[in-house]
Parts: C-alpha cells; sequence; structure tokens
C-alpha cells in the first residue's frame, strides 16, 4: 500500500499537469479565434475628435477594413478648438505603422446602423509614416452622424411599410377585402369549386369532339377543309407574287406601274393647272369675274323660283291656282277623248273634212 507522502506527490502532480493543459489550451483557443497576436509589440497613435459617438474602449482599430489594433482609451483632450474636443488612443501593431502613411484619416465606422462602432484609417499616400505617439488626422464625425440618421430614417421606413404589411395581413385573416373574402368566404369557395367542375366538363367535352370547339378540334373532315383553304390562300400568295393575275401583275408588271405613275402625273399636272386658274374648271374657281357671274345667276334663280312658289307668272299660276290646274287638267282629258275617238272611228273625222270642201 502506497503512503501517503506518495499519494499527495501523485495529485500534485496530476493538478499542475491539469492547470498547465488547461492555459495551453486557452493559449490556443485565444491564438485561432483572436484578432491580436499576444507576442506582437504594439504602439500607441492618436487621433481628435469632435464628437465620440458613443466610440467605446476596446473596439477595434482598422486600416482600410483591416484589424491592426484596439482602442485603448476616448478621453476629453482639454482643447478649446471643436474639432478637438475628443482624444482617442488607438493601441496598434508596431510594424503595421509603416503602413500608415502621415495623410491617413481615422473616421468611426460600423458594421451596420446598430452594430458596434470602430476606428477605420483610410490609407494615405505619403511617403512618411505614422511614427509611434503621432497623430492621425481624422475625418468629420458630423458625416457619421448624417449617415447614422439616414439609416434610422430608413429603419423608421422599413418599420412603417412592415406596420402596413401587418395591418393588411390582419385585415386578409379577419376576411376583410376581396383576398379575405376569397380566402375566407365558404360561399366564395364553393363557387369556384362549381367554376372548376364546370371547366372540366367543358374541357372532357371538347376532347370527346362535342360542341363547336370540340368538332374544330376532333373532326378530321373540318381539319381537312381548313387546311384546305390555307391551301388556297398559300396558292393564290404564289400566284400574287409570281405575277399572275391582276393583283400578280399589278405587283410585277412594271409597264402597269409606269401607267399608274404617268396618271398620276396626270392628275398633279392637272391639279397644278387648277390651282394656276388654267381651263373651265380653274376659272371657276380662281376667276373672280367668273365666281360673281355664278353667283349673280343662282341669285336670279333663287328669285325666279321665288316667284313660282308666290304665284307670279304662268308657272307660278300651274303650281298654285287649282282653277287653271282643273281647265288644264279638263281639256286634257277632253284631248286624249278625241284622241280615243279618232283611233276608233277614223272616217268620221275624215268624212267631215271632205264635206267642207
Amino acid at each position: 500500500m502506497p503512503s501517503a507522502k506518495r499519494v499527495r506527490w501523485a495529485q500534485l502532480r496530476v493538478g499542475v499537469m491539469a492547470i498547465a493543459a488547461m492555459a495551453i489550451l486557452a493559449v490556443l483557443i485565444f491564438l485561432l479565434t483572436g484578432e491580436k497576436n499576444i507576442f506582437a509589440r504594439s504602439a500607441n497613435i492618436y487621433t481628435y475628435m469632435s464628437d465620440s459617438a458613443a466610440l467605446s474602449t476596446g473596439a477595434a482599430v482598422r486600416l482600410n477594413g483591416i484589424y491592426i489594433g484596439k482602442i485603448d482609451g476616448v478621453e476629453l483632450s482639454g482643447s478649446a478648438d471643436p474639432n478637438r474636443v475628443v482624444r482617442v488612443v488607438m493601441s496598434v501593431q508596431r510594424d503595421m505603422l509603416a503602413a500608415i502613411p502621415v495623410d491617413s484619416e481615422a473616421g468611426i465606422s460600423a458594421e451596420n446602423v446598430l452594430g458596434t462602432k470602430y476606428i477605420n484609417i483610410k490609407k494615405g499616400v505619403s511617403s512618411r509614416t505614422v511614427p509611434p505617439g503621432g497623430e492621425v488626422k481624422s475625418l468629420d464625425v458630423q458625416e457619421f452622424e448624417e449617415l447614422v440618421r439616414q439609416g434610422y430614417n430608413t429603419l423608421a421606413s422599413v418599420n412603417a411599410t412592415l406596420r402596413r404589411i401587418d395591418n393588411i395581413v390582419s385585415q386578409v385573416e379577419a376576411g376583410k377585402g376581396t383576398i379575405g373574402k376569397f380566402l375566407s368566404d365558404e360561399e366564395l369557395y364553393k363557387r369556384l369549386l362549381g367554376t372548376v367542375a364546370e371547366a372540366q366538363k367543358m374541357m372532357q367535352e371538347v376532347n370527346s369532339g362535342k360542341g363547336t370547339l370540340g368538332r374544330l378540334l376532333q373532326d378530321e373532315a373540318l381539319y381537312d377543309r381548313v387546311a384546305g383553304a390555307v391551301q388556297r390562300l398559300d396558292n393564290l400568295i404564289t400566284e400574287v407574287q409570281q405575277g399572275q393575275g391582276t393583283a400578280g401583275r399589278f405587283l410585277r408588271d412594271p409597264s402597269l406601274y409606269e401607267e399608274a405613275r404617268a396618271t398620276i402625273s396626270e392628275f398633279r399636272k392637272m391639279a397644278a393647272d387648277l390651282n394656276a386658274g388654267k381651263g373651265t374648271a380653274g376659272k371657276l374657281l380662281k376667276d373672280e369675274a367668273a365666281y360673281q357671274q355664278i353667283r349673280d345667276l343662282l341669285a336670279k334663280l333663287d328669285a325666279m323660283v321665288e316667284r313660282v312658289n308666290s304665284g307670279q307668272g304662268t308657272a307660278g299660276q300651274l303650281l298654285v291656282n287649282p282653277q287653271l290646274y282643273e281647265s288644264l287638267h279638263g281639256a286634257t282629258t277632253e284631248l286624249r277623248s278625241l284622241i280615243k275617238d279618232v283611233r276608233a272611228n277614223p272616217k268620221k273625222f275624215l268624212h267631215m273634212k271632205l264635206a267642207l270642201f
């Protein structure tokens, strides 16, 4: 049986080994997941701003988005310059100072509108670099605040839109509106099912060749007639393209085209003559004297018609005097009777004429 001393010694060795293993594990986890190299030397550099914009100690310091250190302190500088009220102490890796030109600019950035803020240094182009304890020029914090304000406005708009969408969804779930009724109205659902059933029935009838549409789809004879009509139309178009028939000659015959062109030219010439006042029609269109004569003639004709309508003259009496009309009607009747007697018994009238001589 081992002594108590040896047992205590064994327990001590186990404890020391466990502590060492946990320390090694912690170091490995830090090296694998941490952003800072614990063996790297660091140096402090500074930047001054008008406002910290809620920047906190321990936040990251990045060079064009690449992690190079952290913020060791955010404090009041005591300066009367409004642009240098806040001093930010940045602890960065000493070997990274050679990558920070003196004309670089430090500004506050964030992963998103509500994310943790950090310092992002935009690399300059100067050949001189920032020394340990040096200062990096800062960007205007108001630009970042304006960006955050715009982000909040965007979030407010999105939030309002989400509220409206939630209101619409609530109304739909409550059966309000067209979509709500469509989803919750049993009667509308039954009508829709009936419509679908009628459509299925119609499709079955069409597939079975019933009705006009079904016959169009299933009747071979009708298909042949349609195909024949299409073939004849195709033949007609072919004949026209080949210059056959009146339409084909009109499209293909150059002499017919020239005749049509000449006819159009004649019409243009005639129109030009008319506009120039040449010929009878041109004079009628352009000659003021001829126009005045026609106007006077129409005025006289209108006056004559007016006298006729008022019963003046022989023609007017014929139109408005009933006695004259009756006299002419009687004379016409007697003349017709006389002509009828002459035709019926011409010897009678011939005898009378011989007796006179």
